[in-house]
């Protein structure tokens, strides 16, 4: 006699609960735990989850024996025919498909639907598995050369992949609806250098949609192919033959396996679909590129075990109101993590902005009380934003705090230090703090610029116009250090702000440097003059070098070094 067993199952994080409740417990989302009903069938030999996982590949399935056969290998990359499989027919809006792979997906599908299924069948299904095992490397025997790279032909986007798409790599981009997900994913097709074909599975748009937005976008390439498909099994076979440099996904939410008895973008299909493009990556080579939508709070759908099966996350943000957007690395493998790329939305689609800082403080009001410049650190380079603040008194009982592009809790823990040390009577005024561009502070350094906006909007006073400010407040109101202080002063002094606010505890690390990188390009200096003739030749030479050096002497700039907020607000509002 069959068995019913009911659960509830979390639609984010796939948490499972045998009662039904209002929030997930822990993904902390609330109304996502949906009724799973599963009749047990007696007794099932290979279970639904191993039946999907054989579907995506994980296990011996089809595709294992599709790879290992090397159907996908590059001396039969040009063969239409193999020993299992039915002419393969290729182009823009044809699929293609396996007889072997369609019939092993419809049987795994209808054995997942019954719950039944025998040991007879499995073994057609799943065939004897590769018994001679992996092979065994020491750990000197590879080589450790350096990973196979290749540009995708965009600047901010190989410098948020570390260098550019790793051969074998897996990246995941989210971002929300509308932001410009897939307008920069086939640009980057048709800027990626390579002359390998590349692969745009269009799951969520029809061909003649997507060659409109190319046209729009002036891409016009001819190894760009189109697949309109969402059925994994007919999609491996296609890829494992063409065998593409660069494979877009458009998106995971929508591709499916015939073999997983749920609807496309459930949990379970979402993580299985996901493990069999990554063994496609992996087996063959090649970088696969997935789509994935994302929740109302932000965060990215599906179960949380995608993020860790990838090895880049990248995040698409930006602010509706403005045209920048930024695309940053939550995880990366291959590269820095955090490391950021800015983009500005034009009717030629993303375009890259070189220089950030000067895109992200163009246009700002001068002489205003309540804007403070401050820089901060975005991956590996320091960016410079504004921060404005605006006080008034408060309507309501209980004063209002919000910040837009920073933490609100940590602008309520400054407030209540400023409270506290400086008696300014915060407690009755509401507070609204913006940083300008659309970006997402989250690093501490940003405490001090955003005390003295408000300090500047409160007293009505604005700060100099060339000055910038940073450093990380604690609980007692003194200041400290930050990392890369000196890159931040160095960014800011190119920009033309000539006086910088900073922490004292940052004074050694800025002026060691200076007298170290004054030092070496002295050096150089005096032996360029040696080697040559011309003192004119010797300058050019020394300059060069020193441009070239991994720490530039400071140009001029009036560094004035502070201990506690009290001594850091009388200098900025004076």
């Amino acid at each position: 006699m069959a068995r019913k067993n009911k659960e509830y199952r979390c639609s984010s994080c796939g948490y499972r609960s045998p009662v039904e409740l209002g929030r997930c417990p822990h993904c902390q989302a609330w109304n996502t735990l949906e009724e799973y009903v599963e009749v047990d069938a007696a007794p099932p030999t290979v279970s639904k989850a191993s039946q999907g996982l054989a579907a995506a590949g994980i296990e011996h399935g089809w595709l294992g024996n599709l790879l290992r056969k090397g159907v996908g290998s590059a001396s039969e990359r040009d063969t239409a025919t193999d020993d299992n499989s039915t002419d393969f027919v290729h182009s823009a809006a044809d699929t293609a498909s396996d007889d072997i792979a369609h019939k092993a997906s419809d049987n795994i599908a209808r054995t997942a639907a019954t719950g039944v299924a025998s040991r007879k069948q499995n073994t057609a299904l799943s065939p004897e598995p590769d018994l001679r095992g992996a092979d065994i490397l020491p750990l000197t025997a590879v080589d450790k050369g350096r990973e196979q790279r290749f540009s995708s032909g965009n600047d901010e986007f190989d410098r948020v992949l570390g260098g550019g798409f790793v051969k074998g790599s897996l990246v995941l981009v989210g971002g929300d609806p509308g932001i410009g997900k897939s307008t920069l994913l086939l640009q980057i097709l048709g800027s990626a250098r390579t002359d390998l074909p590349l692969l745009y599975i269009c799951g969520e748009e029809s061909p003649a949609q997507v060659r409109l937005r190319a046209a729009r976008l002036g891409i016009d390439r001819a190894s760009i192919s189109l697949l309109p498909e969402t059925e994994f099994e007919r999609i491996a076979p296609i890829i494992a033959r063409l065998q593409p440099s660069v494979v877009v996904v458009d998106s995971i939410q929508t591709a499916y396996s015939a073999a997983i008895d749920s609807v496309p973008g459930s949990i379970s299909q979402v993580r299985d679909v996901a493990a069999g493009f990554l063994r496609l990556a992996k087996e063959l080579d090649i970088a696969v590129v997935l789509v994935g939508h994302v929740t109302k709070e932000g965060s990215l759908a599906g179960p949380r075990v995608l993020e860790h099966m990838v090895d880049t996350v990248l995040y698409f943000e930006g602010d509706g109101n403005t045209s920048l957007r930024v695309i940053r690395a939550r995880k990366n493998r291959f590269g820095a993590t955090d490391e950021i790329g800015m983009f500005e939305m034009t009717d030629r689609g993303l375009l890259p902005v070189v220089n950030p800082s000067a895109a992200l403080l163009e246009g700002r009001p001068l002489s205003v009380p309540g804007t403070v410049i401050t820089s901060c650190i975005e991956g590996t380079r320091p960016v410079l934003v504004e921060i404005q603040a605006l006080l008034s008194d408060s309507q309501f009982n209980v004063p209002q705090r919000m910040a837009q592009g920073l933490d609100r809790n940590r602008v309520v823990m400054l407030l209540a230090v400023m409270e506290k040390s400086l008696r300014a009577g915060l407690a009755q005024m509401d507070a609204f703090l913006n940083v300008v561009g659309g970006l997402t502070l989250r690093e501490p350094s940003t405490d001090l610029a955003v005390c003295a906006a408000i300090a500047s909007s409160l007293r009505g006073r604005p700060l100099r116009e060339n000055m910038i400010v940073f450093g990380e407040i604690g609980l007692t109101g003194e200041i400290r250090a930050v990392s890369r202080a000196r890159a931040r002063v160095t960014e800011a002094v190119r920009l033309g702000f000539t006086t910088c606010v900073v922490p004292s505890q940052c004074r050694k690390a800025i002026l060691d440097d200076q007298r170290s990188a004054r030092t070496a390009a002295t050096q150089t200096s005096t032996a360029a003059k040696t080697a040559a003739a011309k003192t004119t030749v010797a300058k050019t030479t020394a300059d060069k070098a020193g441009s070239s050096a991994s720490a530039e002497p400071l140009p001029d700039a009036d560094l004035i070094f502070v201990d506690n907020i009290n001594e850091a607000l009388d200098v900025c509002l004076t």
